[in-house]
């Protein structure tokens, strides 16, 4: 494959659906991990294994710290690849078999102490999000080479994340609906450690064949897709003062900041979802499965809402609106029930409640964090126009980043929060004294409102609108400089 045969630049025009289905599925690889990262590993491993939540939520924020080097790494390593299989596939083949494996692996430990407890999950984490980025940062930084269209960049990626929650629902479906059943021992289903350890068995299987069959499905578009740049001799030093420049796009900055602080409070959200489900609410398996499945409404009504709102409104306008009401649907539920508003727990009044709050909550969150990947692809071309390097896999990294702070601080938030209201490994949720599961949502609210605000006020200094991406691509196509500072 020559660099002429793959130099034109991505299309103006719709996309086909087999491009968007092959593309869009592949994401259901990190929505496994994701879901079971954020929804269960800290239950498991603090209710279940026995280690502390703030062990838990330590070791996660570690391997978050690995991912702060290791993903612009291999951005920019995919940035520049050069193989027969173009710049992107190869990483993408190399991640499927041993993310699966250790997939398996991080469900089931060994029985070691806790301090040893400690770095197996430590070693484990780190080792799953490393092979997760060889995957998603350049299959991700695709769709900013499928296409350059403001709006159909927004299709594109709204199947992304449309996967990605299907997958991620799917098996959390399946775990909390059949395999964590109570049993002799365990009165509690979401406390039986032989669901987990057939769920992560699960969960690996579908990780292996999604990314297959994403790149398996994408392969046949590698010749349409950029090459790598022509080589150059740098310096490990004049690398990375490249990388910095490039990431140094003022928009880009603006929206990093806010994407990684509504990332968090989703992820102390989604951290947290289990515990407010099993001793606040006191809801069982069966009926946590059910909110499961609502959850999929959401992902359905947020395939198509998503690139409405972005072509009628924008898509800086849409994030910054859906995360309010996100927000407002997310915690409405808490506040109420604190005011003794809400209905009691037990009754099927309180089961729809939560069910239809969920599923409007998680569309707003789901159509938030596709506007916020769309828009990085639109940096793409705004730093190109002041760098002259194309950069996708180094951008997308960020926004693979930004998927792991969900985990990663979500976590040790989380974790503190449980620890600090004095929430013990084992608990019965019958047994719990009143205060210490009413002190989870009353320190919990104003945390996550917080965290939301912060990343709200963090998107107005993001500059890249609809017109400014047109005017972008003309400036590339003549050949001419920059137009304004992005």
């Amino acid at each position: 494959m020559t660099d002429a045969a793959v130099t034109s630049r991505p299309a103006q025009g719709r996309l086909d659906l087999s491009t968007k289905l092959y593309y869009g599925v592949g994401s259901v690889a990190f929505g496994v991990k994701d879901n079971g990262f954020s929804y269960m590993l800290l239950l498991f491993y603090n209710q279940v294994v026995g280690l502390s939540a703030t062990q838990v939520g330590l070791a996660l924020m570690i391997a978050l710290l690995f991912d702060a080097v290791i993903d612009p790494l291999i951005g920019h390593i995919s940035d520049n690849f050069r193989s027969p299989w173009g710049r992107r596939h190869p990483f993408m083949y190399a991640a499927a078999l041993p993310l699966a494996v250790c997939y398996v692996a991080i469900w089931n430990p060994p029985h070691w102490s806790p301090q040893a407890l400690f770095y197996y999950l430590l070693a484990m984490a780190i080792v799953i999000r490393t092979f997760v980025s060889f995957y998603e940062v350049p299959s991700s930084a695709m769709a900013a080479e499928f296409s350059s269209s403001y709006d159909e960049r927004s299709v594109l990626l709204s199947y992304r994340f449309f996967f990605a929650w299907i997958g991620g629902l799917s098996i959390q479906l399946l775990a909390f609906s059949v395999l964590l059943k109570p049993d002799a021992t365990h009165k509690v289903g979401q406390l039986n450690p032989v669901g987990y350890a057939q769920y992560g068995l699960v969960g690996a299987v579908v990780i292996f064949l999604a990314i297959l069959i994403s790149a398996a499905g994408t392969h046949r578009y590698i010749g349409m897709l950029r090459a790598a740049p022509p080589r150059r001799n740098l310096s490990l030093r004049q690398a990375g003062q490249e990388i910095v420049q490039t990431l140094s796009n003022r928009s880009f900055l603006y929206l990093l900041a806010s994407n990684i602080a509504t990332a968090m409070a989703a992820g102390l959200a989604a951290s947290l979802n289990g515990y407010f489900n099993t001793y606040f609410w006191g809801f069982s398996a069966s009926q946590i499965s059910l909110f499961t499945a609502g959850v999929f409404m959401s992902a359905i009504l947020a395939l198509s809402l998503a690139p409405y709102f972005s072509r009628r409104f924008g898509k800086r306008s849409t994030a910054m609106a859906v995360m309010v009401l996100a927000l407002v649907f997310g915690i409405g539920p808490l506040l109420l029930r604190l005011a003794k508003l809400f209905p009691a727990n037990g009754t099927d009044q309180l089961v729809w409640a939560i069910l239809c709050t969920s599923i409007i909550s998680t569309t707003f969150g789901i159509v938030a964090s596709t506007m916020g990947s769309s828009m990085i692809a639109d940096v793409v071309e705004a730093a190109e126009l002041t760098t002259g390097r194309r950069s996708e896999g180094l951008f997308f990294a960020a926004s693979a980043f930004v998927g792991k702070s969900v985990s990663g601080f979500g976590i040790l938030a989380a974790a503190s929060l449980i620890d600090f209201i004095g929430l013990k490994n084992g608990a019965d949720p019958s047994s719990l004294p009143t205060e210490t599961i009413r002190n989870l949502a009353v320190f919990y609210c104003p945390l996550i409102t917080v965290l939301y605000l912060i990343g709200l006020i963090l998107l107005f200094g993001y500059r890249i609108s609809r017109t400014s991406h047109l005017e972008t691509l003309g400036q590339l196509g003549a050949g001419t400089g920059p137009v304004r500072a992005q």
